[in-house]
């Protein structure tokens, strides 16, 4: 079984038999994919705070602290949101505490599943492979904007459940929905994406460069397992490239 959660807002709709499901978290502008490249590029571990004050607690203890609201680096902190500033000489093998406006959330909200995953484009053939070979039923999480659909984490799941539905059953309109948005724009990704309204916020920020980092394909082959509040890579099998 294949779902797609349109939005936050929706997801206590979704939550039926949620202890059998692998959940993955979309919010690839920019949680998702600033998660996959973080590990990536070795950091340890990544703690999801709720609040820019308790990531802030997290300093004491040797962690980098990151955290982002309204698309903006919230000031005093070493990190934001963006994959592009998690180099490698700035997080391999340190801990990060990271708060965001929407993504952070939808994985604590998803506390309960058989899994929770972070999804992003830079892991996409690597968590597709192992949902595949997991054959647990799958839920893909929209993180949207403040409990509101947004059109790039709907994209994103239309081009995971296009590399998952010959092995799930995908019944449900939100994905058929999604799996159609992504088949009829995918030729042209990034001017599609370009057009969505947190796209827009970036272009008021001088980030809009962000979304074709964010679109970056297979980048950061990890798989970033949500468990007990930390995120870390839980990578068991090599990677199929596939779709």
């Amino acid at each position: 079984m294949l779902e797609t959660v349109l939005s936050p807002a929706l997801f206590p709709l979704h939550q039926s038999a949620i202890e059998t499901k692998n959940v993955v978290v979309i919010d690839i502008l920019r949680a998702t994919s600033t998660i996959c490249e973080a590990l990536h590029q070795g950091a340890k571990e990544i703690i999801t705070t709720t609040s820019p004050e308790e990531a802030l607690g997290y300093r004491s203890k040797g962690f980098l602290c990151a955290a982002e609201r309204d698309g903006i680096t919230v000031p005093g902190f070493e990190l934001g949101n963006a994959p592009q500033d998690y180099t490698s000489e700035l997080v391999r093998g340190r801990s990060i505490a990271l708060t965001t406006t929407n993504g952070t959330r939808c994985l604590r909200m998803s506390t309960g599943a058989h899994q929770v995953f972070a999804g992003s484009f830079l892991n996409i053939s690597t968590l597709a492979s192992y949902l595949i070979q997991n054959k647990k039923p799958v839920l893909l999480f929209c993180a949207g904007w403040k409990d509101r659909f947004n059109l790039e984490d709907t994209f994103f799941a239309g081009a995971l459940a296009a590399l998952l539905k010959d092995t799930f059953s995908a019944d449900c309109d939100a994905t058929l929905a999604a799996i159609h948005l992504w088949e009829t724009n995918k030729d042209r990704a990034a001017d599609f994406l370009h057009q969505a309204s947190h796209a827009q916020r970036f272009r008021h920020l001088q980030r809009e460069s962000d979304v074709d980092v964010c679109l970056r394909r297979d980048t950061a082959p990890v798989l970033p397992l949500f468990k007990d509040g930390v995120i870390r890579n839980h990578i068991e099998t090599p990677s199929l490239h596939i779709g």
